[in-house]
């Protein structure tokens, strides 16, 4: 497939973390989890490029070993406030390529898909969007069965419920932090108090298998993590 224009992946990680600090240089069954992402970009058939937006030294000396170009995030794009968007933009302008997709990548997710990547850049050309996210099923953290609590433990639905069974229950997704394609127009459209206003307004999905994908924020999802990646390498083997 020719993308035209050229796509650039932007492999975004700061150092600082509070549910798992330096969770983005971990070691994950021997290897930093960052290199799980680093894997997922350079074995993606589409991606023409790949940079790495990081305020990490250790980071940065895993993305230069792998012969890949670092753009120092200033830290008032790495604290807990700083947008993700806001730091892809700087990373960009920093470069100074022109490619007209961008992938971005958490370095904190080190199980994908291995076809996740292409998937969303496939269908971003393909369809026109502006962008294109992965997204997972809510499944029994349905927002029709969260309540909100008060100070002395009073229940208050957050959404009018009728429905008893899961399976009874509306679809709907919720993006799982795989990976997002989007055009260099929409990144770059800032509109104030609209925080996603960078994805664009014709906005596509794609649909990921309940666990193929995991974003690490704290030490349980650094457990999952490591289970899912001896599943895939033992089904690899095999």
């Amino acid at each position: 497939m020719k993308t035209e224009g050229g796509v650039i992946a932007v492999i975004i990680g700061r150092a600082g973390s509070k549910g798992l600090p330096g969770k983005n240089s971990r070691l994950l069954l021997g290897r930093p989890m960052v290199r799980y992402t680093i894997d997922d970009a350079k074995q993606a058939s589409l991606i023409d490029r790949i940079i790495v937006s990081t305020d990490c030294e250790e980071i940065k000396v895993i993305a230069q070993k792998e012969s890949l170009a670092v753009i120092d995030r200033p830290p008032e794009l790495a604290s807990d406030t700083a947008m993700v968007d806001a730091a892809v933009r700087h990373a960009i302008e920093a470069d100074g390529g022109n490619e007209q997709i961008i992938v971005i990548l958490y370095a904190n997710v080190p199980v994908r898909p291995d076809d996740l990547i292409d998937r969303a850049v496939r269908k971003l050309v393909e369809t026109g969007a502006d962008s294109v996210q992965s997204y997972c099923d809510v499944g029994k953290h349905h927002p029709y069965w969260m309540v909100r609590l008060d100070d002395e433990g009073r229940v208050t639905p957050h959404h009018p419920n009728t429905v008893y069974r899961r399976q009874n229950l509306p679809e709907l997704f919720l993006p799982d932090g795989g990976v997002i394609a989007v055009r260099h127009s929409a990144l770059f459209t800032v509109v104030e108090d609209e925080p996603h206003a960078f994805l664009g307004t014709d906005r596509r999905g794609i649909l990921t298998l309940a666990g193929s994908v995991i974003d690490v924020d704290c030490q349980t999802d650094l457990d999952l993590a490591e289970v899912c990646l001896k599943r895939k390498e033992a089904v690899r083997i095999a």
